[in-house]
């Protein structure tokens, strides 16, 4: 299939992707859009986390009020430069954040600040929700992995599947924008208001 310049036009305004690597993976999943922007994902993520060690310290304090002034969320993501900080698709990004945590109200950050007593906590429930299966022991503790994924999902905001898009999770949606910026991105704390809790 020949690989229009239209095609490679409409994948570089969906991801923010160079013309060439837009390219490259149109050629690569013969000319399946939806393909090209899961391999410039892969791509995208794999050079993402060579920026992952990078300090930051600039960014952005940002506040998102939602349901008629009845929940409110103020979130500081950095980034390595004032100059990212200034930048629209940054701004957009703090503020997807900023509503995420609005929507889906997640407790912690990822997974590493649940205080360990707490998982083992969650880890009790799901065994003793089990108890009464027959299944070897192996399997039982897969299935408290995977029932303590879910978990993560619920209360940690970058194993959340994003509200705009449910096929890609925060921690995806963060390392998309890393690539696509070129900076280290971190989601530095946040706080959740809603009236009355």
């Amino acid at each position: 299939m020949e690989i229009t310049a239209e095609l490679v036009k409409e994948l570089r305004q969906r991801t923010g992707i160079g013309m060439m690597e837009c390219k490259q993976a149109l050629q690569e999943s013969g000319g399946d859009t939806e393909k090209a922007i899961e391999i410039l994902r892969k791509k995208g993520y794999a050079r993402a986390t060579d920026k992952i060690s990078r300090e930051t310290s600039e960014g952005l304090i940002a506040s998102y009020i939602h349901a008629n002034g009845k929940i409110g969320v103020l979130i500081e993501v950095n980034c390595e430069s004032d100059f990212v900080a200034q930048n629209e698709e940054f701004k957009e990004l703090v503020k997807n954040i900023a509503m995420q945590i609005a929507a889906a109200s997640p407790k912690y950050i990822s997974s590493q600040e649940i205080p360990a007593e707490e998982i083992e906590r969650e880890k009790e429930i799901i065994r003793a929700q089990l108890k009464d299966t027959k299944k070897p022991p192996e399997i039982l503790e897969r299935i408290v992995q995977g029932k303590l994924s879910k978990f993560y999902e619920e209360v940690c905001l970058v194993d959340q599947p994003y509200i705009k898009d449910d096929k890609i999770t925060i921690k995806q949606l963060v390392a998309s924008a890393i690539a696509k910026i070129g900076e280290n991105i971190k989601i530095k704390r946040f706080a959740r208001f809603e009236l009355g809790k």
